[in-house]
């Protein structure tokens, strides 16, 4: 059994930084891409940003020039370098694994906090 196992939220002031990792406990392979989403409480669960296999990045609008998303595709783990950080960041943020053949691995959600 796969899981997604997040680390790195918490609580931080505006303008701060944040970096959370992910990392896949079991056996995963063909990962295609991976990515992160985060959710606020009463809406959708968006998307922050997404990495291919081949490394080419997708970013959510509202996140461009702050956040970076990385992956080490010997390790298996994707990383997201918050910078800039805003209230309205404040969100449980996923990570995503999205195999070759279409299968979606979640992990359980990490709080990111950004308040003074």
């Amino acid at each position: 059994q796969v899981q997604l196992v997040e680390s790195g939220g918490g609580l931080v002031e505006p303008g701060g930084s944040l970096r959370l990792s992910c990392a896949a406990s079991g056996s995963i392979s063909n990962i295609n891409t991976m990515g992160w989403y985060r959710q606020t409480p009463g809406k959708q669960r968006e998307l922050v940003a997404t990495i291919a296999s081949g490394g080419s990045r997708n970013y959510a609008d509202s996140v461009k020039g702050r956040f970076t998303i990385s992956r080490d595709n010997a390790k298996n783990t994707v990383a997201l370098q918050m910078n800039s950080l805003k209230p309205e960041d404040t969100a449980v943020y996923f990570c995503l694994y999205r195999t070759t053949w279409g299968a979606n691995y979640w992990g359980q959600g990490t709080h990111v906090t950004v308040s003074s």
